[in-house]
């Protein structure tokens, strides 16, 4: 059976509490095998029947509303797009990991809203940004917390859902998967 991640958006932050062994019981009972939680922050591996990501992205949102009472996006990817998410990374190997980020979005960007972005941060600060396919690549170079570079503000300006982890997070889990 393969196996995936799925990297949930909004969780354990901004009001949005979530016990991740509660999050694992409800996904068991929607027939997901092998479910583990990776650190506190919405990361879960577990084993489901060949089904396309964008599937398995509905199901496990509509599991978090339907189970919890909020809203969120979950970025479904398997290892070799996890592996993905961080050699494609223009900025990994070249910045400190845990600052080093792949925001994964709901679907690709749009190359006009995402030129329309950087011209909308320009000089607001120092972090470094690329397009990927349906990643976003960051290198928040000084530090994540007090950046102008918020998800909110990278979701207004793409018109995208996102959810961001860090060098560090992804090696993580794909070590976790392989």
């Amino acid at each position: 059976m393969p196996r995936y991640c799925a990297f949930f958006a909004s969780m354990n932050v901004g009001g949005n509490r979530l016990k991740m062994t509660d999050l694992r019981d409800a996904l068991e009972r929607e027939e997901l095998e092998d479910v583990e939680t990776v650190v506190a922050s919405g990361n879960v591996l577990f084993s489901f029947d060949e089904r396309p990501s964008e599937g398995l992205s509905e199901m496990l949102a509509w599991i978090v509303r339907d189970r919890f009472g909020f809203d969120t996006f979950a970025a479904v990817r398997n290892a070799d797009e996890i592996r993905a998410a961080f050699e494609n990374n223009p900025f990994f190997g070249n910045g400190e990991d845990r600052l080093v980020h792949t925001l994964f979005l709901d679907a690709p960007a749009d190359p006009a809203k995402f030129a329309a972005m950087l011209a909308a941060y320009e000089g607001r600060g120092p972090e470094r940004i690329a397009l990927g396919e349906g990643e976003l690549y960051v290198d928040y170079v000084e530090c994540v917390g007090p950046s102008r570079l918020t998800g909110a503000f990278l979701e207004r300006r793409l018109e995208r859902r996102s959810t961001a982890r860090n060098m560090t997070s992804l090696r993580r889990i794909y070590e976790k998967m392989t």
